[in-house]
């Protein structure tokens, strides 16, 4: 089995990819949980303010994982990627919730 070393090349582009698309996948996962998680979502209601609080950390978590991958182009495919699935969801889901 052949392993891979990890380096610190290529994190610039690693980190903007965390950075960018790892900020619209994580605001992306917040808006699922509001759209789909228990409870109706108002605007003091105890699951707005958990998904208000949960942002930060789910950023804090991409920025943290995006220098697992490979290059920096893989990093922006796969987030990148996630982005656009999550928000297709959201935005597939909206006629229906309302």
């Amino acid at each position: 089995m052949s392993t891979r070393k990890l380096t610190s090349r290529n994190w610039f582009g690693k980190a903007s990819a965390g950075a960018i698309p790892g900020f619209l996948l994580s605001l992306a996962l917040c808006g699922v949980f509001a759209r789909f998680g228990p409870g109706e979502v108002g605007f003091f209601s105890p699951q707005a303010q958990f998904t208000m609080w949960l942002m930060a950390p789910l950023w804090a978590c991409i920025l943290s994982f995006c220098f697992l991958f490979q290059t920096g182009a893989r990093a922006w495919l796969w987030l990148g990627g996630a982005s656009i699935v999550l928000w297709g969801l959201l935005y597939a889901s909206g006629p229906l919730m309302a």
